[in-house]
């Protein structure tokens, strides 16, 4: 332009445009509100790996929940022991002289064998079992040749007694016939409870039901879920019955049960080729693969180190809450972003074209330049504001 001829006009626009189509603002559109929701985020107890992770929540369908000390406390309790009291085990160890005795203490004989045998484990069903002995003051011996058998149950030798137990699977597996007890057990899944069969010298003898209990505010925060347009799946190695009873008690709307460790991660992968994009939510060291596959892997800060690793994003607080507060932190971050994106579009489309036609002069345009800058940063700053909604919340 020359504005008629008036070269030092036509430097001075074209000055001005050079100066206000700077891309300050939209360069920093993205990287400070992602600088100010992670950041929120480690202040809420929420670590989140990168600004891609915020992306990907907002495209989440289905968000997977591990049970065992993610939905539930992880603290199961023995709740029931039953003893098959006409088994030839007991008849080859029955006391004769204190037959009445003996009978009457063949549950705390259940009871010794499988916790004797599980004093090696750290799974959480073995430390109640153990625990449920200890508070009865039985005496354990001191299991040999302990073999824990993933996702499965675990074997011991206990005294002159090799000692099976874990679930119908194993028992199936092994060729144990269950003597009756299948019956016990399915009313015990009805009830939410796991069954844990025992078995002596390959005679099942006996069976233990635990139980777990639902974290607080897990219903609610499925419910908030819900809300979201999500959908909610319980992925567990229980009995499916046991699993169920659990997953109405959340109002979860999909259970895949009975699914051994390593069948994990083929899990998720099932639920993405269903076309879902699945976050996991998980806490053992079983649960890392399926982290790793999940498209996002939400890892509670207080399960192993492993599952942490392998994660998105970090739950520093054992609360189930945070799961939604990690959604709402990342589709806010996201709505700053579009703000920061669509304000400084804005700035450009009416600032170059006054520019050039000479309305602003390069003081003016340094000075928009800057302005619009400082609001995009402003706008991200309003996100340390951010709270998040209860799950009560509707």
């Amino acid at each position: 332009l020359t504005f008629n001829g008036d070269l030092t006009r036509a430097l001075i626009a074209a000055v001005a445009v050079l100066l206000i189509a700077c891309p300050c603002a939209m360069g920093l559109a993205t990287p400070t509100a992602i600088l100010v929701g992670t950041g929120k985020g480690a202040e809420l107890g929420i670590l989140i790996k990168g600004g891609d992770v915020l992306e990907r929540v907002q495209k989440i369908t289905t968000v997977v929940f591990d049970k065992t000390g993610t939905l539930t406390q992880g603290k199961p309790q023995v709740t029931d022991i039953v003893a098959l009291g006409d088994g030839e085990w007991f008849r080859a160890h029955e006391d004769t002289d204190r037959k009445s005795a003996a009978m009457n203490h063949q549950p705390a004989t259940v009871l010794h064998l499988a916790a004797s045998a599980e004093q090696r484990s750290e799974h959480p069903i073995a430390v109640a079992i153990v625990n449920a002995a200890k508070e009865q003051n039985i005496k354990l011996d001191w299991g040999a040749e302990f073999k824990a058998l993933a996702g499965l149950g675990a074997e011991a030798t206990v005294g002159k007694t090799k000692v099976t137990l874990g679930s119908r699977a194993l028992m199936t597996q092994r060729g144990y016939r269950l003597n009756g007890l299948d019956a016990q057990a399915e009313e015990f899944a009805a009830q939410g409870k796991t069954t844990v069969f025992v078995a002596a010298n390959g005679e099942v003898i006996g069976a233990i039901a635990v139980a777990d209990t639902l974290k607080p505010h897990a219903s609610e925060t499925v419910a908030a879920l819900h809300r979201m347009g999500l959908e909610v799946v319980m992925l567990t190695g229980d009995h499916r019955r046991a699993a169920e009873a659990i997953a109405q008690e959340a109002g979860i709307d999909r259970v895949i049960a009975e699914v051994l460790p390593d069948g994990k991660a083929q899990a998720i992968q099932q639920l993405q080729s269903e076309g879902k994009v699945v976050a996991m939510v998980g806490d053992g060291i079983n649960d890392a693969p399926a982290l790793a596959q999940a498209d996002l892997g939400i890892a509670l800060g207080t399960g192993a180190d492993v599952a942490m690793e392998a994660s998105d994003l970090t739950l520093l607080h054992d609360d189930l809450r945070d799961v939604l507060t990690a959604i709402q932190l990342s589709r806010a971050t996201l709505r700053k972003i579009k703000e920061n994106l669509f304000w400084a579009f804005l700035f450009n489309l009416i600032g170059i074209p006054a520019a050039a036609l000479g309305y602003l002069n390069p003081m003016l345009a340094c000075g928009a330049m800057s302005v619009s800058s400082v609001a995009v940063v402003t706008n991200s700053l309003r996100l340390r504001r951010f709270r998040p909604d209860p799950p009560s919340a509707k």
